[in-house]
């Protein structure tokens, strides 16, 4: 004799919607970066827990304003519900003079991660001149670089992660593979964002499965040509096939965070807030992602 609850499941089971089903089965965790917020991080806390996410990226400014109390920060982020998913530690130097310096401060944005209960902190680098490919022997340079601050950080149980940027090493695919390849996965790993390596002639969801040993968490943003060059938008509005890169994710059932990301908001009449409920409406619709 069917129960009433073995009756409901079957009920529940053979009604709903394919994708409502295949939603409840995500490997992955949606984060949302606050940098849309610019500077605003108790309102951005605020909303980003209030959407849903599971998780925010915060970048270094929260470090000066709460490094002699990271517990207060903390405590907002707890009694939101969110986790600190990623952290923007900012730039890896390579010049000899600068190098000791630029391990120090990640250490330090580390030790900071640690104390709000995060996991993971983001290295890029503003050392691409204008119009210059850079060369091999700087490319690997920076890869050992990140390797030493890696290390370090992993001893305080904070992964690193190399972020590809446009304007920076690591604008293409190729620059980007020679990093990965010289990059030690023991002590850092790769954060993809997946606009910026579209935007650097690359194709994000291919990404996902070829660094897919060393991929640690995702940018997920969308990208629209614009004169003179290009503009980061709200997900589905741009040019990035987002579902692509979503299905390579649910291929190798990714486990990290894959975090909205707009740098500013793109368009007048919009808020920080107007753009991510833009982009949950893509997850929740082309992506059936199942927010709580």
């Amino acid at each position: 004799m069917t129960t009433r609850r073995e009756f409901l499941a079957i009920t529940l089971a053979t009604t709903l919607p394919v994708s409502s089903l295949f939603a409840a089965k995500k490997s992955y965790s949606l984060g949302y970066s606050a940098i849309t917020w610019n500077g605003q991080d108790e309102q951005a806390i605020q909303e980003i827990s209030a959407l849903g996410f599971k998780g925010i990226q915060l970048r270094a400014n929260s470090f000066a304003k709460y490094k002699d109390n990271p517990a207060a920060l903390k405590a907002l982020l707890d009694s939101s519900g969110l986790q600190l998913c990623m952290f923007s530690s900012g730039n890896v130097e390579i010049d000899a003079a600068k190098v000791e310096a630029s391990i120090a401060q990640h250490v330090r944005h580390a030790a900071f991660v640690k104390a709000l209960g995060g996991t993971s902190i983001q290295l890029t680098n503003s050392l691409r001149k204008k119009g210059v490919k850079p060369e091999e022997k700087d490319l690997i340079r920076l890869a050992e670089v990140m390797n030493e601050i890696g290390a370090k950080t992993k001893e305080l149980g904070i992964q690193a992660t190399y972020h590809n940027h446009m304007d920076q090493f690591g604008e293409t695919p190729e620059e980007v593979d020679l990093l990965v390849n010289h990059m030690d996965p023991a002590k850092i790993k790769l954060l993809l964002d997946v606009a910026h390596y579209f935007q650097g002639g690359g194709n994000p969801a291919d990404a996902v499965l070829k660094y897919r040993k060393v991929l640690q968490a995702l940018h997920v943003k969308d990208v629209r040509q614009t004169e003179p060059r290009y503009r980061f938008v709200e997900l589905g509005q741009g040019k990035v096939n987002l579902e692509e890169v979503f299905a390579n994710l649910d291929k190798i059932k990714f486990k990290g965070f894959a975090i909205v990301e707009l740098d500013a908001v793109p368009d007048a009449g919009k808020t920080p807030l107007s753009c991510a409920e833009t982009s949950k409406e893509f997850l929740k619709t082309n992506i059936q992602y199942p927010f709580s």
